[in-house]
């Protein structure tokens, strides 16, 4: 198990970052509809630029051969809400670099989800030991609204970094932005930064115009 390291404070208050309030329960939150879940038909793909310039591909049967751990977090919408003590059962991320590994020069991804949904994030993001593609949640497999059959969980930033019913990793050499960094929320997206909006970032923040213009 992978516990969240604690954060300066009392009780659970002590682990809500600032301009976040303490929630009970889980809340739902996502753009669009629930996909209908076709496991004939689902796969998870690992592609762009990686070390054989080739796409990896995993069935839904094979999710139960690659490793798993637990890790215990708390979960921040960029919103304001903030839940606390999730415990997250799933695949570390870090394993698809091993499975699939990187070329040379990558320096981000892109996680993509159902209906094109996107999020993108720093490879040191995927491959921080609480990133996680997760399965189950508090023992119990995923619910449809909460992104079963996988959902990529990424504790230490936003929740919009980590989308819902994840069907694949692009490995990208440059930034760019995913769904909700084109309409305005914040590229690195760190709550304990209160990094929400994009017109908070830093010029190292976002990616370059040259990127920007290559998309």
């Amino acid at each position: 198990m992978v516990a969240e390291e604690p954060v300066p404070g009392v009780g659970s208050a002590g682990r809500i970052p600032p301009g976040q309030r303490h929630v009970h329960g889980w809340p739902v939150s996502h753009y669009g509809p629930v996909p209908r879940f076709r496991p004939e038909r689902w796969n998870l793909r690992v592609f762009g630029a990686t070390a054989s310039g080739e796409t990896h591909e995993w069935a839904f049967d094979d999710l139960a051969g690659l490793p798993r751990t637990t890790v215990v977090a708390d979960l921040h919408c960029a919103s304001g809400p903030t839940s606390t003590g999730h415990e997250w059962y799933g695949i570390p991320a870090a394993t698809v670099l091993d499975l699939a590994p990187p070329a040379p020069g990558v320096t981000h991804i892109m996680a993509w989800a159902e209906y094109g949904y996107s999020a993108n994030l720093r490879l040191g993001d995927l491959t921080s030991p609480r990133t996680l593609m997760a399965t189950h949640h508090n023992g119990e497999p995923l619910t449809a609204e909460h992104g079963f059959p996988l959902r990529l969980v990424v504790p230490h930033l936003f929740g919009y970094k980590g989308p819902k019913w994840l069907r694949g990793i692009e490995y990208m050499t440059a930034d760019r932005r995913g769904f909700w960094e084109e309409r305005g929320y914040h590229n690195i997206a760190d709550p304990w930064k209160e990094q929400r909006h994009s017109y908070q970032e830093q010029p190292a923040d976002g990616p370059t115009p040259s990127a920007r213009q290559g998309r």
